[in-house]
């Protein structure tokens, strides 16, 4: 299953030192173990290296509990057998939001070993944000213990559509200075390790799949509804891009033939109407300091009676575009997910009126619509879930 832009390898700062090989081959090896336990013989011949080097890696590895042996009998003759501990591969999860970043180091059993967010200043550019991430990337690596030697490669987010024929942002980004912006290559520079760019909807969808309660969903769409709106498509079982990866994006169906102007330039987008920076707007009128989402959160759990109304306007609109998708591609389960999904049944109740009115009945009345369980987490964890999936391994 394609899912991403290409792979990229590691690019050590010092590539003759013997440090930077070792660190290299180290990778090498791990990156081979993923697919499953080998002797160091097999090791030898799939990564090209020396049985010799092998044999020095794999004992580093043992020392620092990345990895695990015990002597078999292959094709007749005594070997070593080497597999990986369950946190002998690291995967790093990277979601960049328009005001936050997230990022996530998880095993390759699927737990998670270190997380934190922080606040990006509203409008910041791309080298901005990155650099933010390199920092806290570093921070947790640190403070968990985890060897650098042991991360496999990252997964990163990014809250818009991504040309996948050139890793690009493209036009549409709620983060409008990073299109144009080659992330991948950006990325793969500063990161110094195999990249893999995805739009956040996609790794929300993603991440309902592995880390979530769906993993026997085979037709699934994740919808999150935060600064933009934008759906995730498990089709199949497989992540579903279209022709240059730009899919799901719903936010700009036309709700209101004359309503508001929306960034992409057409009228009466669901953007305009339903988006947390709408709701922002219609709320936090005199307000000091503005509202945030978490803001209209409290409000409406509070039952503020007009916190209630937009959300109940905002719901059914959403709804109604649902309506047109699922008639289209009649999935199993919608999960909702972004910064408001703490609103429960607030809002899903008038997405689901609206739905049911705008589906065909039958299609209406089998769809599961659920409320992401994963909270804001969703799109850095189904980040770090598209590393192991190019390694081929999906959560138990």
């Amino acid at each position: 299953m394609s899912a991403t832009s290409r792979p990229t390898k590691s690019r050590p700062k010092n590539p003759g030192s013997q440090s930077a090989l070792r660190q290299l081959n180290q990778q090498r090896i791990i990156e081979t173990l993923m697919s499953g336990p080998s002797t160091q013989a097999e090791l030898a011949r799939q990564t090209g290296l020396s049985t010799a080097t092998v044999s020095n890696i794999v004992k580093i590895m043992q020392d620092a509990g990345l990895a695990s042996t015990e002597p078999i009998t292959s094709s007749g003759r005594r070997a070593l057998n080497v597999r990986l501990n369950s946190n002998g591969a690291v995967a790093v999860g990277i979601d960049f939001g328009r005001r936050h970043l997230r990022v996530v180091l998880a095993s390759l059993s699927y737990h998670v070993i270190a997380e934190e967010s922080v606040l990006l200043p509203l409008g910041h550019q791309s080298e901005e944000g990155i650099a933010a991430a390199v920092l806290l990337l570093d921070k947790l690596l640190q403070e968990s213990g985890v060897d650098r030697a042991a991360v496999v490669g990252a997964g990163v987010g990014i809250p818009g559509p991504i040309d996948r024929r050139t890793g690009t942002v493209a036009q549409g980004a709620i983060l409008p200075e990073w299109v144009g912006i080659n992330i991948l290559q950006h990325l793969e520079e500063t990161l110094e390790m195999p990249v893999f760019v995805d739009n956040d909807a996609n790794l929300g969808a993603w991440s309902e799949v592995t880390w979530g309660p769906h993993s026997g969903v085979s037709n699934l769409m994740f919808l999150k509804i935060g600064s933009g709106i934008g759906a995730g498509l498990i089709l199949n079982g497989a992540p579903y891009y279209g022709t240059v990866g730009i899919t799901g994006e719903i936010g700009h169906a036309t709700i209101h033939e004359h309503g508001l102007v929306c960034r992409c330039g057409n009228r009466g987008c669901l953007e305009t109407i339903a988006s947390t920076t709408t709701m922002i707007e219609l709320l936090g009128r005199g307000e000091d300091p503005p509202l945030s989402p978490a803001d209209i959160v409290r409000k409406a759990l509070a039952r503020d009676s007009a916190t209630l109304r937009v959300v109940d306007d905002a719901g059914q609109a959403v709804g109604r575009a649902l309506g047109n998708v699922a008639n289209l591609i009649n999935p199993e389960v919608i999960v909702v997910g972004g910064p408001l999904a703490g609103l429960g049944d607030l809002l899903l109740d008038p997405i689901r009126r609206g739905l049911i009115r705008h589906a065909v009945p039958v299609v209406g009345e089998t769809t599961t619509l659920t409320m992401s369980s994963l909270g804001d987490r969703a799109e850095a964890l189904g980040a770090a879930a598209l590393v192991f999936q190019h390694a081929g391994i999906r959560s138990a």
